[in-house]
């Protein structure tokens, strides 16, 4: 038998009064803890057969009766909807007695893409409301669209408040401070009557609390909530009854798509092309859908990567039972090389 290396003594086994040195604590412990499990794969990138890259993420698909038919990943935990919260802040805007309908409504709701018709009604609604570019709290920006800000470039212009993609949401809110005689000044502050009102909307809309605020990308404030609660909250606006906040947004975002988003962007085609749809894309790769019958889904892709989110919600709304009506270019995302298409980016669930 070897003899006993007297160079290192013993370790002594842990204690309840030394928790340091329990197991599963201290530095070394934290340092090897996997953390949670990862979300599954829910597209890979794809060039020249060989697959080169993946998104992982997490999806709920809703039935119509509101019972969950399909979870990938986590789907309770909060997310920012980004964008995807703008017809619960759209909602809020009515409660607060903004008088806002048809186009004006939609574009209250969208991300518009800085065409001009998109930007002639910001400055029309600000106008009404006896505002103007000034009054916005957008940080100044290029269009969304990058034709429409190579066209703008082109032309000498440059970014601006009223080219930001939120300005028709911010337009709206500042409408509704107007109509209910609230301070335009620090219309975007979490305590400010019409953030509050927002709170409550998305919190009734969803059936969850606010688990976390934040400050989106325009200014305004950000409020986490589940997959599932945003499914469900689309869900809610598609079935609400007629004539009601929700529903006002609901078929006014369905009328005209064209002012949610732009004449080149997924949310348009799938409204304007899949009777009843409702739609919004919100940035870092989250997306809400509803049908007019109650199915529902809501998707956010970890990373961000908001070129799986067509990929994604092609195969989600096939699984759903959307069939023939779905436009070919939704979900449709080439990979090319030297100019022509080599692959493509393709759902994998």
């Amino acid at each position: 038998m070897p003899p006993t290396d007297t160079r290192r003594p013993p370790t002594a086994a842990p204690t309840a009064a030394d928790p340091a040195a329990a197991p599963g604590t201290g530095p070394r412990a934290a340092a090897s803890d996997p953390g949670p499990a990862a979300p599954p794969v829910l597209a890979e990138v794809v060039r020249s057969g060989f697959t080169e890259s993946r998104h992982r993420g997490s999806l709920v698909l809703l039935a119509a009766d509101g019972s969950e038919l399909l979870a990938l990943g986590d789907v309770t935990g909060p997310v920012y909807p980004r964008s995807a919260a703008k017809p619960m802040q759209a909602a809020a805007m009515l409660r607060a007695g903004a008088r806002l309908s048809g186009e004006r409504l939609a574009l209250a709701a969208g991300s518009h893409s800085g065409e001009p018709f998109h930007l002639d009604l910001v400055a029309a609604v600000l106008a009404d409301a006896g505002l103007s570019e000034a009054d916005l709290c957008t940080p100044p920006a290029l269009p969304l669209d990058p034709a429409e800000a190579e066209t703008l470039l082109a032309s000498g212009g440059g970014r601006s408040r009223l080219a930001m993609d939120c300005s028709g949401k911010h337009a709206g809110m500042l409408t509704a401070c107007v109509t209910a005689g609230w301070p335009t000044d620090g219309y975007l502050s979490p305590e400010h009557p019409m953030q509050r009102l927002v709170r409550e909307e998305i919190e009734s809309a969803t059936g969850e609390r606010v688990a976390h605020t934040g400050t989106d990308g325009c200014g305004a404030p950000l409020m986490a909530v589940s997959l599932t609660g945003l499914a469900r909250a689309y869900r809610r606006y598609v079935l609400a009854a007629p004539g009601s906040p929700e529903r006002l947004v609901a078929d006014a975002m369905r009328a005209h798509p064209e002012y949610v988003a732009g004449t080149r962007r997924h949310d348009t085609w799938l409204m304007r092309e899949v009777p009843g749809a409702l739609a919004k894309v919100g940035a870092e790769a989250v997306q809400a859908v509803a049908l007019a019958d109650g199915r529902a889904l809501a998707l956010k892709v970890e990373d961000g990567g908001g070129r799986a989110v067509g990929p994604v919600l092609r195969r989600a709304l096939r699984l759903l039972g959307v069939d023939g009506s779905l436009p070919e270019r939704l979900g449709d995302a080439p990979v090319l090389g030297g100019g022509l298409r080599v692959g493509e980016i393709r759902a994998s669930f």
